[in-house]
């Protein structure tokens, strides 16, 4: 079995959370997948994030604030033949 590790992202209201896991590769069965502690610590990332607990999800993970950015449509200038 290999082992490979990922970052994971978890994206909750204004926040993305990025989670270190390891992607386990075998050569039958469904592969590659987690082990059942990393995904239990993606759940409690979403969750804490969802609840607004940014310092647990900070625990666990790096978490990012978003910031939406607006970007206005300038007229296309014309080329000049």
């Amino acid at each position: 079995m290999k082992r490979k590790q990922y970052k994971k992202l978890v994206h909750e209201g204004g926040y993305v959370a990025e989670v270190d896991v390891v992607l386990l590769e075998a050569d039958e069965g469904w592969s590659p997948y987690l082990s059942v502690e990393d995904a239990c610590k993606l759940d409690d990332v979403r969750e804490a994030l969802r609840r607004g607990d940014i310092q647990r999800a900070a625990g666990l993970s790096r978490v990012f604030s978003l910031t939406p950015v607006t970007i206005s449509k300038q007229p296309e200038k014309q080329l000049q033949t």
